[in-house]
């Protein structure tokens, strides 16, 4: 559907971005994440055809955006960050205007505008003019001006910015909605939003991919955590002795705790090994659990690797 190939954009002497290579499957949720000046924004234009690379290509679709970049522009729907509004337009007047711009044919209008409004819930709104809404209304807007056409592809920057918590509930809805028929690119700051309704996370770094991977196997477990009221010394030989067991690594916890982190293959599978080669020992186990690590502490190892890189 989409396929990135050693994407690079330069600003003079500045890299904004530097070979960055994926590909992104129909129907899959993607969330695109990085701090600030990571280059998510100008992948973005890029792959919307708003902005021109420096080398590499893009196709959507089966459609190189450099050769065939209307036909590919047909394809994709597209929330900026600040979405351009007119404050003086009513929304349903706006989205009129959008609908001719997509050559929308005006037979077919009044069913795509009463569909993008009902699926963004902005019928008390719609016949109010733009500049007297709040900006969670806006955002709105913008959203029902990307999905208007209903594109394969839709690339939402930022889509829950201004929304309070029932709104966001809605929006969440409106994307897993959106994805039985569409490619989602989702790009935002808000962790918990890449969570709640992508299957897959891209992690931009200093302008380059620093990590591509599906959301499930960040959650998988990488050791399995035991928490023991004894000395290191005592307890390691013990535990490194248990098969399976390719590393142990242990710290201090609190009221003279020990915490072992026990490193395989399949963690889990070690938890009746410990369990058993501990029956026998005088010390008592207070815990005994997989470490797994969310998409912040993951998010946090990547972004900082760079920062402390940078500080050499």
């Amino acid at each position: 559907m989409i396929e990135v190939r050693e994407l690079s954009r330069s600003y003079g002497e500045l890299k904004a971005v530097q070979q960055v290579s994926f590909d992104i499957g129909r129907g899959e949720i993607v969330g695109l994440l990085g701090h600030n000046g990571a280059g998510k924004t100008t992948i973005m234009k890029m792959m919307t055809g708003y902005l021109e690379p420096s080398s590499g290509s893009i196709r959507i679709d089966g459609l190189d955006i450099a050769e065939q970049r209307r036909e590919a522009q047909r394809r994709i729907g597209y929330l900026p960050e600040n979405c351009p509004l007119y404050p003086e337009m009513r929304v349903i007047d706006y989205l009129d205007y959008q609908a001719a711009l997509h050559g929308m044919a005006d037979n077919r209008r009044p069913a795509a505008i009463r569909r993008a409004i009902a699926r963004t819930d902005l019928g008390p709104k719609a016949t109010a003019t733009i500049g007297t809404l709040s900006r969670g209304y806006r955002q709105r807007v913008g959203v029902a001006q990307a999905i208007l056409h209903e594109p394969a592809i839709l690339i939402l920057d930022e889509p829950t910015n201004g929304l309070d918590p029932s709104q966001i509930q809605h929006m969440r809805s409106l994307v897993r909605e959106l994805a039985k028929d569409a490619t989602l690119i989702i790009s935002t700051h808000v962790l918990q939003e890449v969570e709640a309704v992508c299957s897959r996370v891209l992690i931009m770094r200093g302008g380059q991919l620093a990590l591509d991977s599906a959301l499930d196997a960040i959650g998988r477990p990488k050791r399995l955590l035991v928490t023991l009221d004894c000395s290191p010394e005592e307890a390691r030989p013990v535990l490194a002795r248990i098969e399976g067991v390719t590393d142990v690594e242990v710290w201090d916890g609190e009221a003279g705790l020990r915490h072992f982190a026990l490193s395989a293959a399949d963690p889990q599978a070690l938890a009746p090994l410990v369990a058993k080669a501990l029956g026998g020992q005088p010390w008592n186990l207070y815990g005994l659990a997989p470490e797994r690590r969310d998409l912040e502490d993951l998010f946090g190892a990547v972004t900082l690797e760079q920062m402390e890189v940078a500080h050499v």
